[in-house]
């Protein structure tokens, strides 16, 4: 395996983590909600009452790039699969959202921090099929 030195980028990286961190911490005391994307998207529709929160958090993380771009210039994006791919992929995703009652954020980020077992175990179970698709995909079947 080789690194990419050069992509190693600690300090946007640590400010990244403290604004996904103080974001969660903002909306738990603002709101009294989990910084959990998927719920949030998925209950955006149909609206319920008293739900602006959930567009105004969606409209934020859909500016933020923008904001970083005023301060730095965006990294490059490269993506190497097709659209077929993406769209499996992120069915895929959306369905294991449902079965595991939260996404990466929800749990990763929210439910660890709180110390919940249950995100534990579905971060572990995250963490474990993507180490073991990606093998699967890069080393057994070569694409």
């Amino acid at each position: 395996m080789n690194l990419d030195w050069s992509a190693f980028t600690p300090g946007p990286a640590a400010a990244g983590g403290l604004l996904i961190g103080a974001a969660a911490v903002l909306l738990m005391l603002g709101a009294g909600r989990i910084a959990g994307i998927s719920g949030i998207v998925g209950n955006l529709l149909p609206p319920a009452p008293g739900g602006g929160w959930r567009l105004a958090f969606l409209l934020g993380l859909c500016a933020s790039p923008w904001f970083y771009q005023l301060y730095a210039a965006l990294p490059p994006a490269t993506i190497e699969a097709g659209p077929l791919r993406l769209v499996v992929a992120g069915l895929l995703v959306g369905l294991g959202t449902r079965y595991a009652s939260g996404c990466t954020s929800g749990h990763g980020v929210c439910g660890l921090s709180r110390g919940s077992r249950r995100s534990l175990a579905a971060t572990a179970l995250f963490m474990g099929a993507g180490f073991a698709v990606v093998y699967v995909l890069r080393h057994v079947l070569g694409a």
